[in-house]
């Protein structure tokens, strides 16, 4: 049998094609409103480092330990980019060597668990990530999953139930964190039963990474957590990344948790992301809590207006959310599905989204929003009333995409550069542009 080698013109053209493709995806999001709750946007400064020569380098192990040569200055980065989470995180422990949000998730695993032991979680239908799944990271360590009862109305753990859950379960490691986080988990409530548990406590920060950093929503670490696992792209708007942070670790736990770092999900950490990590944590230090308060006024306000208009936003009687994100119940208009292809059509990105009582992922009742985005790019409260307006255009009348689309990038053509960053990304833009 003759193998087929496809000529080398026709590869050219496919590299040519690949990046037209990225183009086209990147004026498209440049003319749309991004709204899924897990994405965000780098400053300029932040997207420099990955283009940098940190892309093409390996440095295993930990600053001043590696298994290279060539890290002088990775390593200073490094030691910079802990500090700079230390201080902002009012934590001991810092590593940021994980990949991303997930890959963080599964070494707290390999580092506090055994296959048998018993995981406390909350449920997929009341906004869990999947990684404690049975399908996810918990599921593949092998873990005994127990769930907490929740609060529907609320939209947060049942306490008294909880308390009463920990007694009875008293699970190796109580994990906290959802994908769906609207409003604080009530630490300092269960602190007693956790104790008395005997468990660890991890939570799982991802989404509102930038909001605790922020100095809001609330503090994990101060509240009695040990470990806080995060990604760093969602509010907390740094590049594609993951992080441990922790406090008052019982011996051995630190060791553990590195080690788990690597060799055990990591190799080489993508040093240009933990550079492009660095810089957002000194940006962050300077315009965080401007930019975390700014989130929550925009959440507020959009889920206010989009409530006004007869849309059911989760939660009302508690001003819809406390952080980022937005869960709507949208059955009424086709489900959640069909809404976010709907919104897409109208260049709105969102996605479709499980709410309580769902038993479909593929056909759930809601949807889920995010603010963040367009916090970063500047929007504030009248922006988010327009931004009300256009979904309701789509998702209750039933309005031509195409037509809603010319509205959107009408809107959306005064907010282009990124904000709370460096001089709003100014001399950034100017080095970025030449690139």
């Amino acid at each position: 049998m003759l193998n087929y080698v496809k000529p080398v013109t026709f590869m050219k053209e496919d590299a040519y094609w690949i990046r037209d493709q990225v183009k086209q995806h990147t004026k498209w999001f440049e003319e749309s409103l991004p709204m899924i709750a897990s994405e965000n946007i780098m400053s300029p400064l932040a997207k420099e480092m990955m283009i940098s020569d940190f892309h093409d380098r390996y440095a295993e192990g930990l600053p001043g330990k590696r298994y290279y040569q060539g890290n002088i200055y990775v390593d200073k980065v490094e030691l910079k980019c802990l500090e700079l989470a230390r201080k902002i995180f009012k934590a001991q422990f810092v590593d940021v060597r994980p990949i991303s949000g997930t890959v963080a998730n599964i070494a707290v695993l390999f580092a506090l668990t055994q296959p048998g032991d018993k995981i406390a979680t909350p449920e997929l239908a009341s906004g869990a990530h999947i990684s404690t799944a049975p399908f996810g990271a918990v599921g593949l360590r092998g873990l005994k999953s127990v769930h907490y009862p929740w609060d529907y109305k609320n939209w947060n753990l049942d306490v008294d139930a909880t308390i009463k859950f920990l007694q009875k379960e008293k699970p190796k490691v109580a994990q906290f964190g959802l994908s769906v986080f609207l409003f604080p988990t009530p630490i300092k409530e269960l602190q007693d039963a956790l104790q008395e548990a005997g468990c660890t406590v991890w939570y799982d920060a991802a989404h509102v990474l930038g909001l605790i950093a922020g100095g809001k929503f609330q503090d994990p670490l101060s509240e009695g957590v040990d470990i806080m696992s995060g990604s760093t792209h969602k509010t907390f708007p740094g590049p594609n990344h993951g992080i441990l942070i922790g406090n008052g670790l019982k011996e051995g736990v630190e060791a553990k948790l590195q080690k788990a770092a690597f060799p055990g999900v990591t190799s080489s950490h993508h040093l240009h992301a933990m550079a492009a990590l660095a810089v957002t944590l000194a940006e962050y230090e300077i315009y965080g809590k401007k930019y975390a308060r700014q989130i929550i006024k925009n959440a507020k306000a959009l889920g206010s207006a989009l409530y006004d208009m007869g849309i059911d936003v989760v939660c009302p009687h508690l001003g819809f959310t406390e952080s980022h994100t937005l869960a709507i119940d949208v059955v009424k208009y086709g489900g959640g599905a069909q809404v976010a292809l709907d919104l897409e059509r109208a260049n709105i990105i969102v996605n479709k989204n499980m709410l309580p009582g769902d038993t479909s992922s593929i056909r759930p009742s809601g949807i889920r929003v995010g603010t963040q985005e367009l916090t970063r790019l500047g929007m504030e409260k009248g922006e988010m009333e327009e931004v009300a307006r256009l979904i309701y255009r789509v998702v209750v009348k039933k309005e031509d995409p195409e037509v809603v689309k010319k509205d959107v990038w009408e809107l959306k053509r005064e907010y282009t550069k990124v904000r709370y960053c460096i001089n709003d990304g100014e001399e950034a833009y100017k080095y970025h542009e030449l690139v």
